[in-house]
């Protein structure tokens, strides 16, 4: 077993990551279906090991992947089968892909961003907590029939007042971050192919901003309770569209135990882009985007904090969901973001890496703009979603050019 040194994990030096002495950039994407693929019994693990070597080839070395999904299995809308079935019950099938992810991405000089927890519903995340120990239905949001996004926002942040639901994730927390990997022997905390934990995907306070502070606080000393090598950041949006979301940017990441802060742009979802109108709106999205990135550079450096834009994305011309429909408009929204995360990094602006949504890969949809079904490939769109919408393909060949162009450039700047 190699043995690690402080240097091997990617630490945190004037507001910029350093590895191995080095400054760490990164052009990474999200890989969130990771762990399925990984899964001996139930995934594809020659599917895996072909996607990881086509996004090395592409010069991506950093992944954003969950480390977290709740059942049953039964539930529509979700990633399965999931990481815990049952409350406290695993599928070792899944715990041990995750292990061999963790491997492959080690061999190749990749680092994983592990998410734990989730509040959208396609890991089933804080709303499954809640529920296993509330009576009732989860209020799902769309595609649900009659489906409301508020009504299930205020279901899910009830995680943050229930104590059983967050102890129940206290352990889910203990036997994750405390785990040895069944294939290298090594124990997760000794593992350098971790970058940081993560608390949450898009952890939202909506109406209990104070205990919303208060969980993000303990959850985040709890991780460095058990691992003191690596980082851990709360997965934040920032400061969104809307303030129902009850996020307060400089507050989320006042924990002593946040290391660095996280952004997510979505120039779409927000309607600052209308994809049956882009040559109207798509300039002003990007001036939008532009706003909204240096505003929370200004959060970064009043916080003395390094921040990632770990996701954005655009969906295909004219928004179709097709793999072989045109994908200009999204060329250019890439290299748009691409060249302002490579142009503020070079600067010594603390924005130091980015993660594209989302990775397709070789995966298709069973039908563009279908729902997602077990036995379906995964892609980069989360069950919920419609299928096609922002994945990236393997042929997408334009876009895996700006995409290698920009990887080389962030890349460069490590080497500096």
């Amino acid at each position: 077993m190699p043995e690690t040194k402080a240097q091997d994990f990617i630490s945190i030096k004037d507001q910029h990551f350093v590895l191995k002495g080095k400054p760490y950039f990164f052009l990474g994407t999200n890989f969130w279906y990771g762990i399925n693929l990984a899964a001996e019994k139930s995934g594809d693990r020659d599917r895996l090991i072909r996607e990881l070597d086509r996004l090395k080839d592409l010069g991506i070395n950093n992944l954003r992947i969950m480390a977290g999904s709740e059942g049953p299995d039964t539930e529509p809308w979700r990633m399965a089968p999931a990481l815990q079935p049952e409350l406290g019950i695993y599928n070792k099938d899944l715990l041990q892909g995750l292990d061999f992810l963790l491997k492959e991405m080690g061999k190749r000089k990749m680092y994983a961003v592990m998410c734990l927890n989730n509040f959208w519903p396609w890991s089933g995340g804080m709303a499954q907590y809640v529920n296993w120990y509330e009576l009732g239905q989860i209020p799902y949001p769309p595609p649900a029939k009659n489906g409301s996004w508020s009504k299930y926002q205020l279901y899910t942040a009830r995680f943050y007042k229930n104590k059983t639901a967050k102890e129940a994730f206290k352990k889910h927390i203990k036997k994750i971050v405390g785990r040895k990997n069944s294939y290298t022997g090594i124990a997760y905390k000794d593992d350098p192919t971790i970058m940081a934990w993560q608390l949450a995907n898009e952890p939202r306070g909506i109406i209990y901003k104070k205990i919303f502070n208060k969980w993000i606080d303990r959850t985040a000393k709890l991780i460095k309770s058990i691992d003191s090598n690596h980082l851990v950041t709360v997965g934040s949006e920032g400061k969104t569209h809307t303030t129902f979301t009850g996020n307060q940017v400089k507050k989320n990441h006042s924990s002593t135990a946040i290391d660095y802060m996280t952004i997510h742009l979505w120039v779409q979802n927000w309607e600052w882009f209308d994809p049956e109108n882009p040559n109207e709106t798509l300039t002003k999205a990007k001036e939008k985007a532009t706003k909204y990135i240096e505003k929370h550079l200004k959060y970064a450096n009043k916080m003395n904090m390094p921040m990632v834009l770990e996701e954005f994305g655009i969906s295909r011309d004219g928004n179709l969901h097709s793999a072989n429909t045109s994908t200009q408009i999204r060329d250019d929204f890439y290299q748009f973001v691409f060249n302002k995360l490579h142009e503020l990094a070079s600067n010594k602006q603390p924005l130091v890496g980015g993660n594209f949504w989302a990775w397709g890969g070789e995966g298709r949809p069973r039908e563009p703009k279908a729902i997602w079904q077990v036995g379906d490939d995964f892609i980069g769109d989360p069950p919920h979603e419609y299928q096609g919408w922002y994945s990236v393909f393997d042929t997408d060949e334009s876009t895996l050019k700006v995409i290698k162009t920009y990887t080389e450039k962030m890349n460069a700047l490590s080497e500096d």
